[in-house]
């Protein structure tokens, strides 16, 4: 059997509102690809090609179906407002899972990868076979048959608990309820939206919307600390027997194939290539933000004694609050005020005409394209140029009961040349009136991910396309292309306020200034938030709340909050599990892409083009190395982030 090209998606037509129509077609739709991943695999065991191209052809055929049906599972058992159709998504991905390490495992495929020959294979077709070869022995393919029964019964568990731990997250929406007098201080349109109830209190929920805007504005300290307490206690104590379980299986699953641990197993195919090189990077960095951190917390502290003279350090609960007193006192910039220039529809539509400009592109509407909740819009990518379609995104941006809580950008199909368009989704909760600029630098972040994984999603192989890179290397385009978020220029094409008048060049740079201070203190948070990926996967503590105390303690710029236990919120000890540090190690990679831009001209088109095409279209076609090296003309360097840390 060969591989075939396959139809357009199509989402159901019934609409969201019929759950039962969703519900079946997710099932077929997984029962179809996975039917026909095993025809595949059934003709390569029982009649391979003898061409080596043409079996590599047929094993990426079986894992485009097999990613089909995983990224349809994962996306709607994260977004979908059915909880019986999230039910059958995450059963979808438990199915592929299952699949995927009975082939890892199989050892009549690993032979016949193994005595492939590699005469006449191009350069792609060897990188590709090297892989899989690699991913055979890291599934353990080479041990007895009792470890790998032993792998098979981890792999299948480990998938269970990494959803068991993401739906209890998702599902765990605290609130507090507090008179409305104790809310001043939060924005006027905030305060419009949230009305008391017949008992004379407001409900205000751990949901990003009501969270961020408390933390930061309302002049109440218990109301933010208790806001705080409610946010870093979702999912506990639900959430810590299942991490302790995922951490003990992964570092048995590690060993059982040869590893120290998990943080070494899994380093193996990213940038930073080893286990211990994590620690080491985390270090470098904390370093580094040392002296930018006791600077930010000596204004903070300073300001924080007029209120509190006897104080000796800032308490979490009440850092945002008074970072945001001193942008206001100090540096001239008021986030309520900035917020009135960025109205959620206008952003959303300048977002659009930034990137399509950028990236010389075209986004067409299609407003009777089936969606899965009245909130999604779906726009076909178009290159401006040739007119060809690139692919198909969809924006999911508000938050809703039982949908993931967080910022990302989902994988509805991959793209592969000649077979299928890349279709991929933007899942965000953001407020539908009103926008910390936070907020809209967010946005930018995430649509990076969305236009990577739809330039990046036509070429050759399933393998490779678009968002296929090492995984620290993944976040490096988003964290650049925030950037444009910060362009006086760009920002005031679409950030006007009700008037019409667009925001001031004036503060966009007093912003930016303003966006200086705090630095030190967010990578110091970041390494506390990376040691704790680290550590937890390396040490499995008994406590993981005293270890996280004693990590918040040694690189967090802000004292451990009683009673509280954030770890069983963070959800990238799921997805990202030991190499949260990522973030960062992109960050470094980020800066140094960006010093090729022009900052007076950030549209200009050779360099633009010529990121599209070196970085983005490539997909995971080159190590992500040599990407920068194609981009910059020499390997990339520390030096842009650290001068752009130290200010």
């Amino acid at each position: 059997m060969t591989p075939e090209t396959l139809e357009p998606l199509t989402l159901p037509a019934a609409g969201p509102d019929d759950g039962a129509a969703w519900d079946d077609w997710v099932r077929h739709r997984a029962e179809d690809g996975l039917a026909r991943a095993a025809a595949l695999v059934a003709g390569l065991r029982e009649a391979p090609p003898t061409d080596a191209v043409e079996v590599l052809r047929q094993w990426d055929a079986v894992s485009l179906q097999l990613g089909n049906v995983a990224a349809m599972g994962s996306l709607f058992g994260n977004v979908h407002p059915d909880e019986a159709v999230r039910t059958t998504a995450e059963k979808a991905e438990q199915d592929v899972s299952r699949v995927s390490t009975e082939l890892s495992l199989d050892a009549g495929l690993y032979a016949l990868f193994a005595g492939l020959s590699e005469d006449g294979l191009d350069d792609q077709a060897r990188r590709l076979l090297a892989k899989v070869r690699r991913d055979f022995t890291r599934a353990g393919v080479d041990r007895d048959d009792e470890t790998r029964a032993r792998i098979t019964a981890i792999q299948e568990r480990m998938t269970e608990l990494d959803q068991e731990f993401s739906k209890a997250v998702r599902d765990d929406v605290r609130t507090i309820r507090v008179a409305p007098e104790r809310l001043a201080g939060l924005p006027a349109d905030w305060l419009e939206a949230h009305s008391a109830d017949a008992d004379g209190l407001v409900t205000v929920t751990t949901d990003y919307p009501d969270a961020v805007p408390v933390r930061q504005f309302a002049h109440d300290a218990e109301v933010r600390r208790d806001m705080l307490d409610a946010f870093l206690n979702r999912g506990y104590p639900t959430t810590e027997p299942l991490l302790k379980e995922l951490f003990d299986l992964r570092h048995e699953l590690a060993t059982l194939v040869g590893f120290d641990d998990w943080a070494s197993y899994d380093a193996q195919v990213k940038m930073i290539g080893e286990g211990p090189a994590i620690a080491e990077f985390i270090d470098k960095i904390a370093a580094a933000a040392e002296g930018p951190m006791r600077r930010d917390l000596a204004t903070l502290l300073e300001r924080y004694r007029h209120d509190r003279p006897d104080a000796d350090q800032v308490p979490a609960a009440d850092a945002a609050y008074y970072e945001e007193v001193v942008r206001k006192e100090q540096l001239q910039v008021d986030s309520q005020k900035v917020r009135t220039y960025f109205a959620f529809d206008k952003v959303r539509a300048g977002l659009l005409d930034v990137t399509a400009r950028l990236f010389g592109l075209r986004y067409d509407e299609v407003p009777d394209a089936p969606v899965w909740h009245v909130d999604v819009t779906a726009y076909d990518v178009v290159d401006a140029a040739s007119g060809d379609g690139l692919g198909r995104i969809y924006l999911d941006l508000h938050p809703r009961e039982g949908k993931y809580k967080h910022a990302a950008q989902f994988t509805l199909t991959d793209g592969v040349a000649g077979q299928q368009l890349p279709e991929g989704v933007l899942v965000c909760n953001f407020s539908r009136g009103l926008m910390e600029h936070d907020h809209v630098v967010t946005l930018f972040h995430e649509f990076g991910h969305l236009v990577h994984h739809v330039l990046g999603g036509h070429v050759g192989w399933a393998r490779f396309a678009g968002v296929a890179t090492e995984w620290d290397f993944v976040e490096a385009p988003s964290q650049m292309l925030e950037e444009w978020a910060w362009d006086a220029e760009i920002l005031a094409s679409f950030a006007t306020d009700a008037s019409g008048e667009p925001i001031p060049g004036a503060l966009v740079e007093a912003m930016r200034a303003s966006d200086d201070f705090g630095k030190g203190t967010q990578a110091r948070g970041q390494m506390f938030y990376a040691s704790m990926s680290y550590r937890f996967h390396v040490e499995r503590p008994a406590d993981l709340t005293a270890r996280m105390v004693e990590l918040q303690e040694q690189y967090s710029p802000w004292p451990y909050q009683q009673g509280t236990h954030m770890f069983a919120s963070f959800g990238h000890l799921g997805g990202y599990s030991s190499a949260y540090y990522t973030y960062m190690w992109s960050l470094v990679i980020a800066k140094d892409l960006f010093s090729a831009f022009d900052s007076s001209d950030l549209f200009a088109p050779d360099v633009a083009r010529r990121y599209r095409d070196k970085v983005l279209a490539p997909g995971g076609t080159k190590d992500a190395a040599d990407l920068v090296a194609d981009f910059l003309g020499r390997p990339y360097t520390f030096d842009a982030y650290a001068a752009w840390l130290a200010g």
